[in-house]
């Protein structure tokens, strides 16, 4: 069995960039950082930063173009994926994360639009949408 499986939950260092395919769905690329805090010899507190470029397709794209903005924590699960390309007689190449899964993170999403903190999964088609209602859920409510 192989696995190609992605989770990272960092901040967007640049708005999201909308295009359309040529097929007419659209696709979001933006990027995230990460960072990781560690001890050096010297017991000095290190923080390091790397930068991922991520990639979302469809309704994915659409949510996140129009809720995220640089600097918004989010989390992404997804794959790893190199494509290459020819330019001025060089090949070049670059690899993404293409979002399966995404979930705003907190203080993320804005827009106030129903299910903008929760969990997004890439639906097949607009059919499976599930609508969400709008007034706030109090845990009091809940039969368990």
């Amino acid at each position: 069995m192989y696995l190609n499986k992605v989770q990272l939950y960092g901040n967007l260092t640049r708005d999201p960039e909308v295009r359309a395919l040529p097929s007419g769905q659209n696709v979001v690329s933006f990027s995230i950082a990460t960072n990781r805090v560690y001890k050096d010899r010297e017991g000095q507190k290190k923080e390091q930063v790397e930068y991922h470029n991520v990639v979302a397709f469809g309704r994915t794209a659409d949510i996140i173009a129009q809720y995220m903005k640089k600097g918004r924590p989010l989390y992404v699960e997804g794959r790893l994926q190199t494509r290459s390309w020819e330019s001025e007689g060089k090949k070049n190449y670059r690899t993404e994360i293409v979002v399966e899964n995404f979930q705003f993170g907190a203080g993320g999403g804005g827009g106030g639009g129903p299910r903008d903190d929760g969990a997004q999964k890439a639906p097949e088609d607009d059919a499976s949408q599930i609508q969400y209602p709008d007034e706030e859920i109090n845990p009091e409510d809940i039969p368990f």
